[in-house]
């Protein structure tokens, strides 16, 4: 199955901030001296690290700054906003081409997962999205926490560490929970309104502007704005300027797709 490249970025930044993770100050001690660590320890404890977790896990070249500094958390909770912020978009997309059916886009039909509303019989709300955006809206405050936890350390202390920690976690926790609700009980089961897209296409008067390259800008701007006074499909009032053969071809919905 084929990944959107918006979400293939979204993992390329996390694969980034993964392999920031790998580098430890580990050995540095208190302030990033080695202070009361043993040569044997300082040689030793990394390889033991990857020994231990079967991760490529390196020392860092200066452990002073690897004490002071926790920019590869804020890096990581950047990557689980920009996921966050993606899947929201994604999500809100969804809502909008699944809203109807009467008055909406209804270009999608969404699953239908629960009773939307005990005033109006029939109304099904899009909860899986909704769901995934209130996630994002919960990451999207982590990050803010953590980027102040990790501004407010101060030369080798932090002591703001703790709920950093704790909403990385719980970012990973939330994010793979949205990540499959969606995926299994919403993007699985949608299915696309053909009829309903074929209806909106063939009657929508700005998809005239395929027809500027035929017809001319001037003469299509008038067609336009005739359909829209009238409340008449373009296509109808193109008349004999164009063959059938050609106004078909310049009004499919494929010629609308960059080549």
């Amino acid at each position: 199955m084929l990944m959107p490249h918006l979400l293939e970025r979204d993992l390329k930044r996390l694969k980034a901030a993964r392999d920031q993770l790998l580098t430890v100050p580990l050995g540095g001690t208190a302030i990033g001296t080695s202070l009361t660590a043993t040569h044997e320890y300082l040689k030793n404890v990394i390889a033991e690290l990857q020994n231990a977790t079967l991760l490529p896990v390196k020392g860092c070249e200066d452990l002073i700054d690897g004490v002071q500094n926790t920019d590869e958390y804020v890096q990581l909770s950047g990557a689980y906003k920009s996921l966050a912020v993606d899947l929201s978009k994604m999500c809100n997309d969804l809502r909008l081409l699944g809203s109807g059916p009467q008055n909406g886009l209804g270009e999608l039909n969404l699953p239908q997962r629960q009773a939307g509303s005990s005033i109006m019989p029939g109304k099904v709300n899009p909860v899986i999205p909704e769901f995934v955006t209130q996630t994002a809206y919960q990451v999207i405050g982590h990050d803010a926490t953590i980027t102040m936890t990790a501004e407010a350390g101060q030369l080798e202390l932090n002591a703001f560490e703790p709920v950093m920690f704790f909403d990385l976690f719980d970012d990973a926790r939330l994010l793979n929970g949205a990540l499959q609700t969606l995926n299994e009980n919403c993007l699985m089961g949608i299915t696309v309104n053909v009829a309903r897209c074929r209806q909106m296409v063939e009657s929508s008067a700005e998809a005239a502007t395929a027809l500027s390259p035929l017809l001319g800008y001037e003469t299509v701007s008038h067609l336009v704005k005739k359909a829209l006074k009238e409340q008449r499909p373009i296509r109808e009032l193109v008349g004999d300027r164009l063959t059938t053969a050609e106004l078909d071809q310049a009004l499919a919905p494929t010629a609308f797709f960059v080549k």
